[in-house]
């Protein structure tokens, strides 16, 4: 079995862009997306792997994506790299079951997030003043309470540090507003399928962001989709509202730094062994259990 990527390394083909945890390779007219083990805590990107976390966000983003596939187009190609050019054949090991091939998109400058339980920077937003990206709340939520119907809640896209929630006023400002209502549609309706799916595997969707972008002239659904970095999943059966819920993500991860009173600031400390193998095991087991099958 390989060792935990970090970084990738294709020898002479450029690297496109490098994110906190993807790896993007040109591809001629399309791309090569790949997901690495790397993990992100309070904006850092921490010096410890996590064995398989990209396989889990490239793989249930595949599941998605055939999922969701009537509701709206994806910029998906292939996941197979025989189907890739044929320089990154040579690669295959660091490739196969983390990466994707897509087309191009010119992607749409604001994160589209679908709440359907107030959680989170929302629940921060609502403490405030009763609402989120102003829409206002009735009184007396408590924390992970459900909403009475989804919200589209959309954020600024930050190169660095935190998104920053705005209002769809604001949205429909930066990105025009029939785009804005288009995009506001597609991820309530996608939220609410994906959500109704999730609910049969006994996993709640607190909340979930997705990215759109132009492929051409098409409209599509692109980048990495319900996965336990884009989403807060919760375990159904031990759901209680009230307070912060226990989740498939990296909250092992943050509840640990926390507790060895880390300020925040570089250098990220390494994750001992026992929290990266927990980590692990949650990042699996989210791909288990929404699939019905193992990794």
């Amino acid at each position: 079995m390989l060792d935990p990527i970090f970084e990738t390394n294709l020898g002479d083909i450029p690297i496109h862009a490098r994110g906190k945890v993807r790896d993007i390779y040109a591809a001629g007219d399309f791309l090569v997306i790949v997901a690495s083990d790397r993990l992100s805590a309070f904006d850092y990107v921490l010096p410890t792997p996590i064995p398989d976390k990209g396989r889990v966000l490239t793989q249930l983003t595949l599941f998605w994506l055939g999922l969701l596939s009537d509701i709206v187009p994806n910029h998906f190609v292939s996941a197979s790299v025989d189907d890739y050019p044929s320089q990154f054949h040579p690669y295959r090991d660091q490739l196969e079951g983390r990466s994707m091939l897509v087309h191009r998109a010119k992607m749409i400058d604001v994160e589209c997030v679908a709440r359907g339980y107030v959680s989170g920077s929302g629940w921060k937003d609502y403490r405030k003043d009763g609402q989120i990206c102003g829409i206002a709340l009735p009184a007396g939520l408590r924390e992970s309470d459900r909403l009475r119907e989804p919200i589209f809640t959309p954020a600024t896209k930050a190169q660095s540090g935190h998104d920053e929630n705005i209002s769809f006023e604001t949205a429909a400002s930066k990105i025009g507003d029939s785009l804005a209502r288009q995009v506001r549609d597609l991820t309530l309706k996608i939220y609410l399928r994906a959500s109704d799916y999730a609910a049969t595997r006994g996993i709640l969707i607190a909340d979930t962001k997705f990215e759109f972008g132009f492929a051409g002239d098409q409209l599509v659904l692109a980048d990495e989709v319900l996965t336990p970095d884009s989403s807060r999943f919760w375990p159904r059966a031990s759901y209680q509202p009230g307070g912060p819920q226990p989740s498939f993500d990296k909250q092992y991860v943050r509840d640990y730094l926390e507790s060895i009173h880390w300020n925040k600031q570089p250098p990220a400390p390494v994750l001992p062994g026992d929290v990266i193998q927990r980590t692990s095991e949650k990042y699996r087991e989210a791909y288990r259990v929404l699939t019905g099958k193992p990794l």
